[in-house]
């Protein structure tokens, strides 16, 4: 079995683009390998291999990852065809290289992952992996509490179902919302289409990696750490009725409360007093006066 890498993922590691992209390019025949062109994606690319993109030689690069505090008003694209303002813009040039994974649309900020690790980018990407991303929303008016009970059981757009995977209530009008398999705007559109506007929307984390101390437009590389962070979840919470209290350990017994405790469970002994006297006061008077009139017998 062929130990190379695929074809895809060795032009995404180079920087060429996403995985998707890169399949594409492949299948219209812009790469070349060793001179001869390669239609299929998953062909393997070997150590030594001469891999060409529209002629010109491509080379893997080292592989890095930041994280970006996107700002508002910003395209999450290299180029806008309607000439809007690209996150690229405002990224210095050692980062031009790097591809954003998914996307935050010009209206929306919050953490942003850029890298040149196709693997990553699939994985933080793919719906069947399920990695959360939590976000903070402002809506125009306050949510009423059953259409908030609609973002988790589904909202209907078109005939595509959008949901959320947790909703809270920070505020009246201040929402924490957290999706597994995000669509193009879809917290904007399950808002609108319950009769809300959202005027903030902010990503905040994504597994368990947030923005912590990132200042808005700040980057900083993410080390290997923290990319395993981004791929896992948080562990859910244990779930409580409301009103009950969790139980508390028992208290040790001192020792002398521990023998008062077992005398009062021992049964009582008899008594070894005389029993007392059950007759009423003025028959123990009459039967002491009789006692005195009763001459003595001699024998």
């Amino acid at each position: 079995m062929s130990e190379g890498t695929r074809l895809n993922k060795f032009l995404a590691s180079c920087g060429v683009g996403s995985r998707r992209a890169c399949d594409a390019l492949v299948q219209e025949g812009h790469v070349e390998i060793n001179g001869k062109p390669v239609l299929n994606p998953a062909h393997r690319v070997e150590p030594g291999d001469f891999v060409k993109v529209d002629g010109k030689r491509v080379q893997a690069k080292e592989t890095n990852t930041v994280m970006f505090f996107k700002p508002r008003g910003y395209v999450c694209s290299r180029e806008d065809e309607l000439g809007r303002d690209t996150i690229y813009t405002i990224l210095p040039p050692v980062l031009q290289h790097l591809h954003h994974v998914g996307r935050l649309d010009r209206d929306s900020e919050g953490l942003l992952v850029l890298t040149n690790d196709g693997e990553l980018s699939q994985i933080l990407t793919h719906p069947s992996k399920l990695v959360e991303k939590e976000y903070l929303v402002t809506a125009n008016q306050p949510v009423l509490n059953e259409h908030l009970d609609l973002f988790k059981t589904g909202v209907f757009i078109e005939k595509t179902r959008m949901r959320a995977k947790a909703v809270e209530r920070l505020s009246s009008r201040r929402y924490r919302i957290v999706l597994e398999t995000g669509l193009k705007r879809q917290i904007r559109l399950m808002f609108q289409a319950l009769g809300y506007q959202v005027q903030k929307l902010v990503r905040v984390r994504i597994g368990t990696l947030g923005l912590d101390d990132l200042p808005l437009g700040g980057w900083r590389p993410l080390d290997a750490g923290e990319i395993a962070r981004l791929q896992v979840n948080p562990k859910p919470k244990i779930a409580r009725r409301p009103g009950v209290k969790p139980a508390k350990k028992a208290a040790k017994k001192t020792t002398r409360q521990s023998a008062i405790s077992d005398r009062s469970k021992s049964p009582a002994k008899p008594s070894r007093r005389a029993p007392a006297d059950s007759r009423p006061p003025s028959a123990r008077k009459i039967g002491k006066k009789a006692a005195k009139r009763t001459p003595k017998r001699k024998f």
